[in-house]
């Protein structure tokens, strides 16, 4: 070999050296780059010890709960206890100034979710922390969206659905909505005169795009059913924004929609909160946690039902993956909040899965709860559907606990009109919204006495399977197990009170011609009689309550008793 030669492949080789040294360098730069941006992403949850001295007490909800929520725990007898306690604002801002940065707080879980792991050795360290885990890796980030099958979310414009159930009834005209409401005999109920009013369901779903603008919800617009939204995967967003996804807006059309001619909801004249508690452009366990707080929310904001059309077993990061074995309604955070909102009289209605003809195959969390209704899918025709997740619980519980249309169910579409989706995420809102429509006419049966009446009435109530649960239920028979429909009657009130709120004194009068008074009570929201029974006076009909001003203030009922009749009224003491 001459030397030139030589020094060409000399030259050559330090080049190709110098070459693949620069990506090198540039590829590791690149890496802890990445990894230094996305570490700031990451998401962990700062368990605690303890609630001590905290400013809030179980005696006085009304701090930390709305009026509506109290009510429905005094409707139903559920007590107070320091799981409804908030988390003590005190550990909140001493996480803050550890660097922490706080995403939201849980009170059922008793924990601080932040953002960015800088910190934690500081915030480990602080005296009432337990523990810290990390609840999202934002180097695992799959941003493809559809690739997992927890939304089972197919446009199938098929005419064969499209055409053949249009149907009008005297009370609605449901167009390719009839069926999946007449099969469950929800039209009966909608003709009784009961279609979800004074009734408030929490959507926790990944985004409510346009709903604020489409025209299916003009009617939900106009008379302010809509009572807030809130976003708990981006605090603070858009829940209507472009960069959200229509699967939350799908869902609520199914309940709360009104297209005449093409669709009606199952609740149209219920109220709705929208909760954004599902990032539709990952999969990780933080979504879980997400979803916690806003089951907290709902049930501090005074909702009656809550519907989740989300289903989770498998994640991003596959070191997060659930197993079947711990679908026994006792182990996942999100299994663990669901039964918790149970517990505080919330109806919780959750979409089975879409597993059915995966590997998986068996319902996802928090189906699997114990006090959860978990809804599978069938066909229009009311055949099994062969994605929709199947039971039992790992535990052996019946489960899904009944079914609904969930293949060609007739949703909103993006284009303004109707589309056709399949998934247990529109069986479950399609039962959601009729359990709003039977509960508003059975309002004093508890949350689980409306499941097992709805579940009395399915068609294989006798003979349970791990495809269908107890089958297809039929509303109007569940309504009369709890003693048939009784009429609405309107303006109820017997009593008027004032002035309401109060300070010293209530004066009240009565709308029937003649009273007498044998009793007459206060009570605080933890039921206890609060007043002093020889301060009233009653006058051509009028009653006069005295010296009440050294009650404490807060949310209260007045009960007066007469020998034909016991009249209510919520009181506040200003």
């Amino acid at each position: 070999m001459d030397l030139h030669c030589f020094l060409n492949l000399f030259f050559d080789h330090i080049y190709k050296f110098m070459k693949n040294l620069f990506f090198a360098v540039c590829f590791i730069f690149n890496f802890l780059t990445v990894f230094s941006q996305n570490s700031n992403d990451d998401e962990y949850v700062v368990f605690l010890k303890d609630k001590n001295n905290s400013p809030y007490s179980i005696s006085n909800p009304s701090e930390f709960l709305t009026t509506k929520s109290i009510e429905r725990r005094q409707r139903y007898s559920i007590g107070f206890d320091i799981s409804d306690l908030p988390v003590n604002p005190s550990y909140i801002e001493q996480i803050k100034s550890m660097g922490g940065n706080v995403k939201y707080a849980s009170k059922w879980l008793n924990g601080v979710v932040i953002i960015g792991g800088d910190n934690l050795n500081a915030i480990n360290s602080l005296p009432f922390v337990k523990e810290i885990r990390r609840i999202r890796d934002s180097r695992v980030y799959d941003k493809n969206p559809g690739l997992n099958n927890k939304f089972l979310v197919l446009d199938n414009n098929n005419s064969t659905y499209r055409t053949i159930h249009e149907k009008s009834s005297m009370g609605y005209d449901y167009g390719a909505s009839y069926n999946q409401i007449a099969m469950l005999s929800g039209e009966a109920l909608h003709n009784s005169g009961f279609r979800g009013e004074g009734m408030t369901i929490a959507v926790l779903d990944a985004g409510f795009l346009h709903v604020d603008t489409m025209a299916i919800f003009d009617s939900l617009r106009v008379n302010n059913q809509i009572l807030g939204t809130k976003d708990f995967v981006l605090p603070g967003a858009n829940v209507y924004g472009q960069d959200m996804s229509p699967h939350g807006m799908m869902v609520l059309s199914v309940m709360g929609g009104i297209l005449p001619g093409k669709l009606i909801g199952t609740a149209p004249k219920a109220n709705y909160w929208l909760l954004h508690s599902e990032d539709y452009y990952a999969e990780y366990v933080g979504e879980e946690y997400n979803w916690v707080a806003a089951a907290e929310f709902a049930d501090s904001v005074g909702v009656d039902i809550i519907n989740s059309s989300l289903s989770y077993t498998t994640f991003d990061d596959t070191m997060q993956n659930h197993t079947y074995s711990q679908m026994d309604g006792n182990t996942t955070i999100i299994t663990k909040g669901a039964d918790m909102a149970a517990k505080k009289g919330i109806l919780v209605v959750c979409s089975a899965g879409n597993y059915g003809n995966t590997l998986w195959k068996y319902i996802g969390a928090p189906a699997d709860g114990d006090s959860v209704f978990t809804i599978g899918a069938v066909e229009p025709d009311s055949v099994y559907a062969s994605f929709s997740s199947t039971g039992p619980s790992f535990d052996k519980r019946i489960k899904p606990n009944v079914v609904a249309q969930g293949y060609g169910a007739v949703t909103a579409g993006l284009n303004g009109g109707i589309s056709y989706q399949s998934g247990t995420s529109f069986s479950s809102p399609i039962i959601a919204g009729m359990c709003a429509c039977l509960w508003q006419s059975k309002i004093n049966h508890n949350n689980m006495e409306i499941i097992q009446a709805i579940e009395s009435s399915a068609n294989q109530f006798s003979n349970p399977d791990s495809l269908l649960g107890y089958g297809i239920p039929n509303f109007m028979h569940a309504s009369n197990l709890l003693g048939g429909i009784n009429p609405i009657i309107k303006n109820q009130n017997d009593i008027n009170v004032f002035p309401n709120p109060f300070t010293d004194n209530l004066t009240v009068t009565f709308s029937l011609k003649t009273i007498k008074v044998n009793q007459i009570q206060i009570l605080d929201v933890t039921g206890a009689n609060v007043f002093n029974l020889k301060n009233y006076i009653l006058v051509d009909n009028i009653l006069y309550i005295k010296d009440i001003s050294q009650l404490p203030k807060g949310l209260y009922i007045l009960k007066i008793i007469s020998p034909d009749k016991t009249f209510t009224k919520k009181i506040v003491k200003a």
